[in-house]
Parts: C-alpha cells; structure tokens; sequence
C-alpha cells in the first residue's frame, strides 16, 4: 500500500509560532509547540485510525532544522484517508482551557 503524507504546520493557522532562528535555540520550543499541536488535534478529531498516524518530521530549512505536525496514511484505506482530509483542516487556533 502507497503511504503519504499531508503536512499540517507546527502551529494553528491562526496563533504565532516559534519561528527559525540561527541566533537563539528555537528548537526545544518549537517540538514542545508541534507536540502540543498533535495533541490538540488528535483531541479535536479523535484518535487516528488503523492506517494513519499523526506524527512530526523534521525538515531543513537555509537558517535551521524546522519541525512540522503531519497525518501519514494508507491512501488505499478510505478510514485513514477521510480523516487525514479531516485533520489537513487543522486548528485556527488553540483550544481554549475548560473553565
């Protein structure tokens, strides 16, 4: 079975993020920020189902290493395709705390 991959920022849309920096140690912020981003969407659109899985890659970029939330699934399985469509949607913003 084909694996892909559709990528889902660090971050929601609508929030700042830890940025790229080659003058400060961005990057223990930035995975503590993407890992959080995981959770918040698993919470959001429930846990994945056989064939997808919401990880974090890391990638290069010209001033450092960046880390970013993605949805992996079987493109052949129509469950883990339809949520990893679902999930791409991602978050406009962070939930807010329950009160």
């Amino acid at each position: 079975m084909a694996r892909d991959y559709l990528y889902l920022g660090s971050a929601p849309a609508g929030e700042d993020c830890v940025q790229v920096r080659p003058d400060v140690d961005y990057w223990p912020a930035m995975l503590a920020e993407t890992r959080r981003y995981v959770e918040a969407l698993r919470a959001h659109y429930g846990p994945e189902p056989a064939g997808a899985r919401l990880l974090i890659k890391r990638e290069s970029h010209d001033f450092g290493s960046y880390c970013e939330a993605v949805i992996e699934f079987e493109d052949r399985i129509d469950e883990a395709a339809e949520y990893a469509f679902r999930v791409e949607a991602g978050l406009e913003y962070w939930p807010r705390a329950a009160a």
